[in-house]
């Protein structure tokens, strides 16, 4: 069995400030290494449950916090940015067995994390179908598209609600909810626990049941803080500027969406 594992910080257990999650500060180091130990128990779950190759893609920021060392040895770990339209999933194919997310968090526009976001700190939202939309529906809908199961996430506790809309098979472990600009956690080691047993119980399940549906076409709203943006950007074509701030695409394929959203936020 072969699975993908994309992985954020945001969402790791304790994780509250911006400069908790910036290479370089000061209390950095520490919640990277959370996010690496995330990420192995999410690994040592798979292995447990007979997985046998483990792709990892530090999906985080400069995608160069995940220590290597510390993971098993069937993994592979997928450094920085190549700048592929799979983005936070990069090489992510039909051979997977299955996809997971660790870390993610609340989507731009959601009150449920004081680092929420998506993909970048300098949009309002971005929706889908007018649905807001996390990373991990971005990031869902290309393993649907490539038919591969969503079969695990951690995160907060909002995001964790919000996946269980599109499939309530997903397995979800919250390790964190907001409050305002605070964020309640729970132990850093019952989190480890707590992934690696989720993990394995999500593997020994009927995997189908976990696919998400992809819709049969899209029409994408995209908000930004700043006016200049959503004007330089409503050049793309196809972009549509619908007030100041705000832009919309439309297409039935899903794969131009990741294109326009590349080149857009």
């Amino acid at each position: 069995m072969k699975i993908y594992i994309s992985a954020d910080i945001e969402g790791v257990t304790g994780s509250t400030n911006w400069c908790e999650t910036e290479k370089g500060e000061d209390c950095y180091e520490y919640y990277a290494n959370q996010m690496t130990l995330e990420v192995k128990a999410a690994c040592i779950g798979a292995n447990n449950a007979g997985v046998t190759e483990i792709m990892v893609k530090d999906a985080h920021d400069s995608a160069r916090n995940i220590d290597h060392r510390l993971l098993p040895e069937n993994t592979k770990l997928i450094r920085g940015w190549s700048g592929d339209t799979f983005s936070m999933v990069q090489e992510l194919d039909e051979s997977y067995d299955a996809l997971m997310y660790i870390g993610y968090h609340s989507a731009a526009g959601r009150d449920t994390n004081p680092l929420s976001h998506t993909m970048t700190t300098y949009l309002d939202y971005v929706k889908i179908n007018n649905h807001i939309a996390s990373e991990f529906l971005i990031h869902s809908y290309i393993a649907a598209y490539l038919n591969v199961p969503v079969i695990f996430l951690s995160g907060d506790k909002g995001l964790c609600e919000d996946v269980k809309d599109f499939n309530e098979n997903i397995e979800t472990v919250a390790v964190k909810e907001g409050r305002g600009n605070s964020t309640i956690n729970i132990h850093p080691n019952l989190a480890l626990k707590l992934i690696e047993e989720s993990v394995q119980k999500a593997l020994l399940k009927d995997l189908s049941t976990c696919k998400i549906k992809l819709p049969e076409e899209f029409e994408i709203e995209i908000r930004y803080k700043e006016h200049k943006h959503a004007y330089k950007n409503s050049f793309y074509p196809g972009v549509a500027k619908i007030d100041e701030n705000t832009i919309s695409f439309k297409s039935n394929d899903y794969m131009e969406v990741l294109r326009m959203m590349n080149f857009l936020i």
